[in-house]
């Protein structure tokens, strides 16, 4: 058995362009997914603070130090430019892997980047689960 988990999240993000006609996806500064972990075409899940509109896609990578945060396709309709969005990923573990695993959140500046980087302590080592 396998249980999903919080892998990473990228908080408040601002949404930079949105395309409608592009292909399905949401395009993110490379810098940004490699502090967060998250890997080039990982499944994400985005929520939007403004409108509280959630969806899933996944991550295409685009160029490292633009700040770009690019709705594309559909998902274009969800966001816009000026937005704030959190990025989420998750991860399936073994319910073992997960009482260890320690969730990665990034927190940006108002151009996208990064400026702190929290690795949040595991479910084990805070004390969190009584079984």
């Amino acid at each position: 058995m396998t249980v999903t988990m919080f892998k990473a999240k990228l908080q408040r993000l601002r949404v930079t362009e949105a395309d409608l006609y592009y292909e399905g996806s949401i395009t993110l500064d490379e810098t940004l997914l490699e502090a967060g972990g998250i890997l080039p075409y990982e499944k994400v899940q985005v929520v939007n603070v403004n409108n509280g509109l959630r969806l899933e896609t996944y991550a295409i990578p685009g160029l490292a130090g633009s700040g770009i945060v690019k709705l594309n396709g559909p998902a274009a309709r969800s966001a816009a430019r000026g937005d704030e969005v959190i990025v989420i990923a998750y991860a399936h573990m073994t319910p073992e892997e997960g009482r260890h695993h320690r969730p990665r959140v990034v927190l940006v500046d108002e151009e996208n980047t990064p400026v702190d980087i929290k690795d949040l302590p595991a479910i084990e080592s805070a004390g969190m689960l009584a079984f």
